[in-house]
């Protein structure tokens, strides 16, 4: 799968843009601010729906415009596909395919990407939520059925934390609130899905996040993915308390079970507090180098080793279980971040992938190998286009 053409209007500092794409490798140049990372940006939300910088849809659409407008050419196999999408500011948004209508949460079907960035140094250093969405996004591009999961996931979640503060605040016994007993049946059915697929993605990355951190390193340091879930934990706290205590699971307890029996021991505790406090929404997964967490004891250069090792595993998994090629592999500002060593075994890393996006702000930063389709960007236009 490549992007043979993108089109932009009114997307980030672009009023327009039309860029070609070329096979195997592109890189961006320009300076910082220029509008390099904003046509990458573009790309990568087709594939994941939400962008690797920011939460909200509207900081991507221009400022005074009321929608920004993405098109991508794509090509696999000879078969050439139209796929678009419309971010409006105040209605939902819109998505076409080949001019035929599709709901947004579906395009992730004609479109896989797998995008790296100095921001997916959070993956390890930063909250569980960022590892959270991260496994999310993933499981989207493998299955496109997951987005409506976790949204329904999520507005079930919403209205019984709306149930719990308003029980908090009236008062209301425990023993009289059977309509959250509705709302946990419905937690635990969405829930216990979304977690069950979350462990089955973290068993599928071990493997190839191993080659890739040794690709990436040049040393195996064991890394490892454990999940941590809340519904075996012995206690729950705040999710950005650095206390809670959570554990990876209990040998012959199903998901669905444990998160039965998890709200039952808790239901107490959430209508103190008006919160639910065990689920998919609280879960994190830990990373381990040489069987210690990376968060707290990985350097930086490991840190961004592993940060670059899962997303390159990400890559790789989808290569194998995708029927429409490869994913799109972009790499934004990743080069300035390595030494030449690491340039080089990053540029051997990706050199099989069917098409390579990347950016830089300095030209010679990037190894040669990846030069050969280069475009030059100034304050949100294409300024040059060159073939080696």
């Amino acid at each position: 799968m490549r992007v043979t053409h993108l089109s932009l209007t009114d997307f980030r500092n672009y009023r327009t843009a039309e860029v070609p794409f070329a096979a195997g490798a592109n890189l961006f140049v320009g300076r910082n601010g220029q509008g390099k990372t904003n046509l990458v940006e573009s790309l990568g939300y087709l594939s994941t729906l939400g962008s690797h910088r920011v939460s909200s849809d509207q900081a991507m659409i221009r400022k005074d415009a009321d929608a920004a407008i993405v098109r991508a050419r794509i090509r696999h196999d000879g078969r050439e596909l139209l796929v678009e999408l419309q971010l409006n500011r105040s209605s939902p948004n819109r998505a076409q395919v080949n001019r035929a209508a599709i709901k947004p949460r579906e395009l992730p079907r004609y479109f896989s990407s797998v995008l790296f960035a100095p921001e997916d140094l959070a993956l390890v250093r930063g909250e569980p939520g960022i590892r959270r969405r991260f496994l999310d996004q993933l499981l989207i591009q493998r299955n496109p059925r997951f987005a409506g999961v976790i949204g329904d996931y999520e507005r079930v979640l919403k209205q019984r934390n709306t149930l719990l503060k308003s029980a908090r605040a009236s008062r209301v016994r425990e023993d009289q609130l059977g309509t959250l007993d509705i709302w946990d049946e419905r937690l635990i059915q969405l829930g216990s899905e979304l977690m069950d697929a979350r462990l089955d993605l973290v068993g599928r990355l071990s493997d190839p996040l191993v080659a890739a951190y040794r690709s990436v390193a040049g040393d195996d340091h064991h890394p490892r993915l454990l999940p941590q879930l809340t519904i075996f934990g012995a206690h729950v706290e705040d999710e950005d308390d650095s206390d809670d205590e959570t554990v990876t699971g209990s040998a012959g307890v199903a998901t669905t079970e444990a998160f039965r029996r998890a709200l039952t021991n808790v239901r107490r505790k959430e209508l103190e507090r008006g919160l639910t406090l065990v689920g998919p929404h609280r879960d994190d997964v830990l990373f381990e180098l040489n069987g210690l967490p990376a968060k707290g004891y990985a350097s930086h250069g490991e840190s961004w080793s592993f940060a670059l090792a899962l997303k390159l595993a990400s890559a790789e998994l989808l290569r194998r279980e995708s029927t429409t090629g490869d994913p799109v592999l972009i790499l934004d500002d990743v080069f300035a971040e390595l030494d030449q060593a690491r340039r080089r075994m990053l540029a051997t890393a990706v050199s099989g992938y069917e098409q390579v996006l990347i950016t830089a702000a300095v030209y010679d930063d990037v190894p040669d190998e990846l030069t050969a389709h280069t475009v030059r960007i100034e304050a949100g236009a294409i300024v040059e286009a060159t073939d080696a």
